[in-house]
């Protein structure tokens, strides 16, 4: 294979796996659950228990605003999408700017990889 050729299918990869998977860092599970910590406050990943924050037991491939016995903002209700690891990454990277509306105050996780860590403990948590 040519380097040009090379160069194009390369190109097709990254663009194919949509602009957000080529800047997710991996994730390691056992660090999320550390980054965690900040969280706790309003959230636990109990299935059914729901604090200030709603349940995130199986947030990863969820409907967003459908924990039951949880009054979401009208902003999260609406929003209509599945919690994917993209998705959850934008909005743990800055809440209110992501889904205006949010009830939630929390400022965000500005580094991609405390994000991914996070997010690779969380798709541990089953609902």
């Amino acid at each position: 294979m040519t380097s040009r050729a090379m160069f194009a299918a390369a190109t097709v990869a990254l663009v194919g796996a949509g602009p957000l998977a080529a800047q997710l860092p991996v994730g390691n599970a056992a660090t999320g659950q550390r980054v965690f910590v900040q969280c706790k406050t309003c959230h636990v990943t109990t299935p059914g228990v729901n604090r200030i924050g709603p349940s995130l037991a199986g947030i990863v491939g969820r409907k967003s605003g459908t924990v039951p016995k949880y009054m979401y903002s009208a902003a999260n209700k609406a929003s209509g999408f599945v919690w994917t690891e993209a998705k959850l990454s934008q909005y743990l990277e800055a809440p209110r700017k992501f889904m205006p509306g949010t009830k939630m105050s929390f400022a965000g996780l500005k580094k991609p990889q405390d994000r991914a860590d996070v997010i690779a403990w969380l798709k541990t948590q089953k609902g």
